[in-house]
C-alpha cells in the first residue's frame, strides 16, 4: 500500500505521552469481517486523506520474509498452528510507526481479539481516535468471497463460515468494547463500494488533506 505523507499535523492529537517516543499519532482501527472490503476502503483513505496504511498480517508476513531471527520464530508459531503473542505483533506495529514519517495510521484487522486490545494499550499507551466498523452479513460476505477470482485457497464455503464465526466470537467483543466508549464509526459495507466510500469520507472529514 502506498503512503502519502502530510506534513501538516493531524486534527485531533490523541496521544500524549505513548511509547512512541513522545511521537503524537492518531490511530484508527479498522475492524470488519472476511469479505467486508475494508482493504479497498483502507486504499481509498491512503489517498485521500493521508494516512498510512498498517496491516498486522503484511507486517508479519514482511517479518518472515525478511529472515530475522524474530521472522524465524513468527513463522514456526504459525506452521505448528499457534497463535503468534500479542506483543510480537505489537512491536511491529511499534516499529513500523517510529520508522513512518506520518502521524495518522490506519491499523487493519487489529485487534483482532479483547487481548489484543488490551495488550496493543497497555504495551504502547495508544487509544485509537476512533474504529472503523465494516458491518457486512455473513450472506453478503460469502457472496463477495466467492466472487472473487483471485484464486485465494481460504475462499471456499467452509473456511469463510470458520473465517466469520471466529470474527463473530473474537473480534465482536473489540468492537463492543470500544461501542460502549462511543468510538465506534459503524458503515453499511453491503453498499457498493463507491457509496461506501462516501460513507467513510464523511467520517474522515475532519482528516482531509484538501478539499475534495
Amino acid at each position: 500500500m502506498g503512503t502519502v505523507v502530510d506534513a501538516a499535523p493531524a486534527v485531533v492529537a490523541e496521544v500524549t505521552e505513548n511509547m512512541l517516543g513522545g511521537k503524537k499519532v492518531t490511530v484508527v482501527f479498522v475492524l470488519g469481517g472476511p469479505g467486508s472490503g475494508k482493504g479497498t476502503q483502507c486504499a481509498n483513505i491512503v489517498e485521500h486523506f493521508g494516512f498510512t496504511h498498517l496491516s498486522a498480517g503484511d507486517l508479519l508476513r514482511a517479518e518472515i520474509k525478511s529472515g530475522s531471527e524474530n521472522g524465524t520464530m513468527i513463522e514456526n508459531m504459525i506452521k505448528e498452528g499457534k497463535i503468534v503473542p500479542s506483543e510480537v505483533t505489537i512491536k511491529l506495529l511499534q516499529e513500523a510507526m517510529i520508522k513512518s514519517e506520518n502521524d495518522k495510521f490506519l491499523i487493519d484487522g487489529f485487534p483482532g481479539n479483547e487481548e489484543n486490545r488490551a495488550a496493543f494499550e497497555n504495551v504502547t499507551k495508544i487509544s485509537p481516535a476512533f474504529v472503523l466498523f465494516f458491518d457486512c452479513s455473513e450472506e453478503d460476505m460469502e457472496k463477495r468471497l466467492l466472487g472473487r477470482n483471485q484464486g485465494r485457497v481460504d475462499d471456499n464455503i467452509e473456511t469463510i463460515k470458520k473465517r466469520f464465526k471466529t470474527f463473530v466470537d473474537s473480534t465482536l467483543p473489540v468492537i463492543e468494547h470500544y461501542n460502549s466508549k462511543d468510538k465506534v464509526k459503524k458503515i453499511d459495507a453491503a453498499k457498493p463500494i463507491p457509496e461506501v466510500f462516501e460513507d467513510v469520507k464523511a467520517i474522515f472529514a475532519p482528516y482531509s488533506l484538501k478539499a475534495e
